[in-house]
């Protein structure tokens, strides 16, 4: 059956180095930390986790959108977590091949494993026909022709990423993504009538959570499970 699905694939860089310098038992706490913090994030975003890839992972969504957000939070939350490690990620979109219910075949899912492959730590690259599909609040930082392997043809890759924290800017309460009123999804406010900015409907649905009560705050930022 065919089906059409945008597909990331995800590498911890510098884990090789880590498990070197730190030993196997340091490595594997730092690699449950960051799938605990991934399972986090998906389950927020409505993302599936496809398959665990060693130190990596496939996701796959119906959805550009919620997709590109999540590897956009793994990526932010990485770069400032405690640890030597940062993530390099490949996105695509496209029709592929739904086999047996559970596996996905065909080019784009190839795709996005090889821009995996060929981004630098800390850096989320994807096909530019994501563009037009990407939250309001995510940046295209640079777009290029790059070759790939088994590909006659270069294709066309965007770089993308977060706008920087500046004055104007105002984190989202649950995933830190920085946000001004022109790019923020939804807002809520606080019981003093102040203002409020979400990135997705799903983090202001956390935070409303969170307000019921200290028993539904296990869920919640990356920076929170990274600093379990």
């Amino acid at each position: 059956m065919r089906v059409r699905r945008t597909f990331a694939f995800l590498d911890l860089s510098g884990f090789t180095a880590l498990t070197e310098s730190e030993g196997d038992e340091r490595a594997v706490a730092v690699l449950g930390v960051f799938r605990a913090a991934l399972r986090d994030i998906c389950s927020r975003r409505a993302v599936r986790i496809a398959k665990w890839l060693g130190d990596g992972a496939m996701l796959v969504s119906i959805d550009t959108m919620p997709l590109v957000a999540a590897t956009l939070e793994m990526k932010t939350a990485i770069d400032v977590a405690p640890e030597p490690v940062t993530i390099k990620c490949g996105v695509t979109t496209g029709t592929v091949i739904l086999l047996e219910g559970d596996d996905y075949i065909g080019h784009a899912v190839n795709v996005a494993a090889r821009l995996c492959d060929l981004a630098v730590g800390q850096e989320v690259l994807a096909v530019s026909s994501v563009v037009s599909e990407l939250p309001p609040w995510a940046t295209v930082e640079a777009a290029d022709q790059i070759s790939v392997r088994g590909l006659e043809q270069p294709i066309d890759v965007v770089r993308i990423g977060l706008p920087k924290s500046g004055p104007d800017t105002q984190p989202d309460p649950v995933c830190r993504i920085p946000l001004t009123h022109a790019t923020a999804v939804t807002r809520r406010r606080e019981a003093d009538g102040r203002e409020l900015l979400f990135c997705a409907e799903s983090c202001a649905e956390m935070w409303e959570q969170r307000r019921r009560g200290p028993s539904d705050m296990e869920a919640g930022s990356i920076r929170e499970v990274w600093m379990r």
